[in-house]
């Protein structure tokens, strides 16, 4: 009984950290679009350089600076939609007890992003450190693994 207990607990916990891996992941989508101003305003001085004259007619920043505002903001908007990305798909695998080890990556990493992150990653790895999950994400795996239409079947 205690043991059927722990499972549905464990399986509660992973089930709320599922939904807030979601959450956060949609979130970090979100806030990763705030780099489509670096992007819009270098491609502005790339094309259009007179426009952020000074006092002067020769004032304007250099055509360079606008790409490499554009290049920065580019990627840093790529890696915030691949960390949101990664956030999902970890939200996912915890609502389906697979990938233990990719889950306490994803966990570990979100821990560098203060503070929700820290937060999502310290009760992440708490969870997933214990061993009944860390059972229930064996078991799940054998149960794919002899799945019908399973190539290693």
């Amino acid at each position: 009984m205690k043991g059927a207990f722990m499972s549905d607990e464990s399986l509660g916990h992973l089930r709320l950290l599922s939904i807030f891996h979601y959450v956060y992941g949609g979130i970090v989508a979100a806030f990763s679009l705030i780099w489509l101003i670096y992007i819009l305003l270098g491609l502005f001085m790339a094309t259009d350089p007179g426009v952020f004259h000074g006092k002067g007619p020769n004032d304007a920043p250099p055509e360079a600076l606008g790409w490499f505002l554009s290049a920065f903001g580019l990627i840093l908007l790529i890696a915030g939609w691949a960390m949101a990305t990664l956030l999902i798909v970890a939200g996912r695998n915890l609502s389906r007890q697979r990938h233990h080890t990719y889950c306490m990556v994803i966990a570990a990493i979100a821990c560098l992003f203060v503070p929700l992150g820290t937060v999502l990653g310290v009760f992440t790895l708490v969870v997933l450190t214990k061993p009944e999950v860390r059972m229930l994400f064996e078991q799940s795996g054998r149960t794919a693994l002899n799945a019908p239409g399973h190539a290693g079947a």
